[in-house]
C-alpha cells in the first residue's frame, strides 16, 4: 500500500536538521536514539550528528551487539532495551507529599511539570505498546493524572522498519513493521531520502512548516516494498489464533517446570517490555519525620515481594511467577483489556540473560509433549 501523497513530503536525509530545528522552534525538547556504553538509549538530541548514523544492531536470544557500517543510514538501529514507556509511566516518581501537623496530616499531590517532548525514532511496536499503556492509564475507569500530564506533551515521530532483527515478530502480532496509527509524523528511510507522513493535526502543521517537495509515487512504492520485505523476513512468529483459552488449558503443563529451571527471575523481561505496568509504592520520610514522600516505582511480578499479600506469598516459586506473567501477557490480558499484552518487539528475548524465547515457549506449551513445533532456525530453512 503506497503512502498517501497529500499528507506526505520528501526530505533529503542530509537536511534532517531542518526537522529538528523546526521542532526546537516550537518549544520541544527532542529525544532520540543515541549510542552509549555499547547500546542505544533515548536521550536529548540537539543535532543530527547525535543520532546513531551508520550503526546497526544485531540481536539474538540473550545477545545484543552494535556495529558501525560506515554508511550514512540514520535509522539503521531498530531499537535498544528502552521502549516509550518511561516517557509516560516514569520508572520512579513522587505522587504525594505528606506533611504532619498538630491536627493530623495533610497531603499534596506532586504532579509532574508539563513539558513538550518530541521523540524521534519510535518503532511501530513501540507505538502499539504506547496504545496499550494509554488503554490502562488514560482510558480505563481511573484516569492517572501523572501519566496524562506526560502524555499530553508528547509528540511522536515514528520510523517505519525496513529491516527486521532475528528477535522481531511484530508482523505476526499485526503491530508492525509499518506504523499505522499513534504517531504525529512517521518517516521511512529510503537510501538518501526520508519520506515523511503526517498522522495528526500537530503533525500536519509541522509538515506544512517544513515546505517539503511532495512525495513521489515511485518513492512511496519503494518504501512500501521495503516495509513488506521487512515483514516477510521475520523468522519468528507467535501464533495467537488459539489464545486465550489454549494457554489457560496449559496451566499444569510440564513445560513450566523446565522453564522455571532456566529462568533467573531477574526481571529483565518486564523492565524492557513496552506494556508491563506492575508498580509498587514506598514511603520516604525526612529526618525530622514531619514529612514523607509517597513514591511510585516500577516493580515486577517476578520478584518475591510482588506476590506477598497479607502475610503469605501467593507466587512463592519461579514457576508460579513465570506462569503468571506469560499467562497474563498472552491470555488474561485479552480478557482484561481486549488485546494481547505482547507487541512482538522481541526485547524480552534479547535481554533475557539465558535467552528464553517466548515464541518458542508458547509453541511448546500449546503441544501435548511440551516440545516446540518449530524453532526459528527450522522456520527460516523451511
Amino acid at each position: 500500500m503506497a503512502i498517501a501523497s497529500e499528507t506526505c513530503g520528501i526530505l533529503p536525509s542530509a537536511h534532517l536538521q531542518r526537522l529538528l530545528d523546526t521542532l526546537s522552534a516550537k518549544g520541544y525538547r527532542i529525544v532520540g536514539p543515541i549510542v552509549r556504553d555499547g547500546s542505544v538509549v533515548w536521550d536529548t538530541v540537539r543535532s543530527v550528528s547525535d543520532l546513531p548514523i551508520g550503526w546497526r544492531d544485531q540481536q539474538e536470544p540473550g545477545r545484543y551487539r552494535l556495529e558501525q557500517t560506515g554508511s550514512q543510514e540514520v535509522f539503521g538501529v531498530v531499537h535498544g532495551a528502552q521502549s516509550l514507556k518511561q516517557f509516560v509511566f516514569a520508572p520512579r516518581e513522587p505522587l504525594l507529599q505528606i506533611e504532619r501537623s498538630k491536627d493530623g496530616f495533610a497531603t499534596r499531590p506532586t504532579l509532574p511539570q508539563s513539558e513538550k517532548v518530541a521523540i524521534i525514532g519510535a518503532r511501530a511496536c513501540d507505538l502499539a505498546g504506547l496504545t496499550i499503556q494509554d488503554r490502562i492509564f488514560l482510558n480505563d475507569a481511573y484516569r492517572d493524572p501523572y501519566y496524562a500530564s506526560r502524555r499530553e506533551g508528547l509528540f511522536v515521530i515514528a520510523v517505519n522498519c525496513t529491516r527486521a532483527l532475528s528477535t522481531c515478530f511484530c508482523a505476526s502480532m499485526e503491530t508492525g513493521p509499518r506504523a499505522k496509527h499513534g504517531f504525529d509524523l512517521v518517516l521511512t528511510e529510503v537510501d538518501d531520502s526520508l519520506l515523511i507522513e503526517a498522522g495528526s493535526e500537530a503533525g500536519r502543521d509541522l509538515l506544512s512548516n517544513l515546505c517539503l517537495s511532495t512525495g513521489s509515487e515511485q518513492l512511496s512504492a519503494e518504501a512500501a516494498r521495503r516495509i513488506e520485505a521487512c515483514a516477510q523476513s521475520q523468522v519468528r512468529r507467535l501464533d495467537h489464533s488459539r489464545l486465550p483459552q489454549a494457554l489457560y488449558d496449559a496451566h499444569e503443563h510440564p513445560r513450566w517446570d523446565e522453564l522455571a529451571g532456566r529462568c533467573l527471575a531477574c526481571t529483565n523481561c518486564t523492565m524492557v517490555c513496552p506494556t508491563c505496568f506492575c508498580h509498587t509504592v514506598e514511603e520516604t520520610p525526612d529526618l525530622s519525620h514531619q514529612q514523607s514522600t509517597h513514591t511510585r516505582l516500577w516493580d515486577s511480578c517476578f520478584t518475591q515481594e510482588h506476590g506477598y499479600i497479607h502475610g503469605k506469598n501467593v507466587r512463592p516459586t519461579i514457576k508460579d511467577r513465570y506462569r503468571m506473567w506469560l499467562t497474563h501477557k498472552l491470555a488474561s490480558w485479552i480478557d482484561q483489556f481486549g488485546t494481547s499484552g505482547c507487541v512482538g518487539c522481541g526485547r524480552c528475548i534479547t535481554w533475557c540473560p539465558v535467552g528464553i524465547d517466548v515464541t518458542e515457549e508458547l509453541s511448546a506449551l500449546l503441544t501435548q509433549d511440551g516440545r516446540s513445533s518449530g524453532t526459528p532456525q527450522q522456520m527460516e530453512s523451511s
